[in-house]
């Protein structure tokens, strides 16, 4: 479902910049863009979950449709580089639905073990952390990007471990794997918060355009897994699993 490129935004090549900034246009978009991205997922996973009968259609596509999404963050980027944001935001979009599809799915497996109000409880702690570490990204003075390599090894590491317990199912280590993968998502959304309030500061994305919108895009797509992300961590440790 979710995936994490922690590349992303550094891959770009663009240049830091260490200047405070106010919510220029950049900012603006970003948050706008992962908005509609967010209501894009909930839409489709919200209707995939009432339907038993679009669960047993997707269900046995939930592999393919993991492989796609992982195709498609892959190719936002090469998108947004070279063709126009319209393009980049069907990308994005379509991204957003095919998460929904898959979300959809385990909605519905929480729903008919009656454990419908795990998601809600996942929903609002997601909503809240990732709101109170979206602040301290954008207003600490900490330099974030030194903890690049360790939250990039932190990410080898947490898949390695999702991998090793498909064939383990210990429920020791999917506890600890849910809980550094809350951590971890939560201090990332602060990271990338930092890192795209420093794009924002940089000259060519001073004004709405093109460059704004793609680059906008793409942040937007960003901080959409660091939420969707945590909140899978969050759902697998509210939610009592079979």
């Amino acid at each position: 479902m979710g995936q994490y490129n922690q590349g992303g935004i550094q891959d770009f090549g663009l240049a830091q910049s260490s200047s405070r900034v106010e919510l220029r246009p950049l900012m603006r978009l970003v948050y706008l863009w992962m908005f509609f991205g967010l209501l894009t997922t909930a839409i489709v996973s919200s209707f995939i979950a009432t339907s038993e009968g679009l669960v047993a259609t997707i269900a046995p596509l939930v592999l393919p449709l993991f492989i796609l999404e992982i195709f498609l963050v892959m190719g936002l980027r090469g998108a947004l580089s070279r063709a126009t944001p319209t393009m980049g935001a069907i990308v994005f979009f379509v991204y957003a639905a095919i998460n929904g599809l898959t979300l959809g799915v385990l909605f519905w497996v929480y729903i008919a073990n009656g454990q419908s109000s795990a998601i809600a409880s996942a929903f609002f702690t997601t909503a809240g952390l990732f709101g109170a570490m979206t602040l301290v990204g954008y207003t600490t003075q900490v330099d974030l990007t030194k903890f690049s390599s360790f939250f990039l090894m932190a990410l080898i590491g947490l898949f390695i471990a999702l991998i090793v317990n498909m064939f383990m199912r210990s429920p020791a280590l999917d506890y600890v794997i849910s809980v550094v993968g809350v951590l971890l998502f939560t201090a990332l959304t602060a990271y990338d918060t930092q890192r795209i309030k420093e794009m924002a500061s940089l000259p060519e994305f001073s004004q709405y355009g093109d460059a704004t919108t793609k680059m906008a895009i793409y942040g937007a797509l960003i901080l959409y897994l660091d939420f969707i992300n945590l909140f899978i961590y969050l759902l697998r440790l509210f939610g009592r699993r079979n």
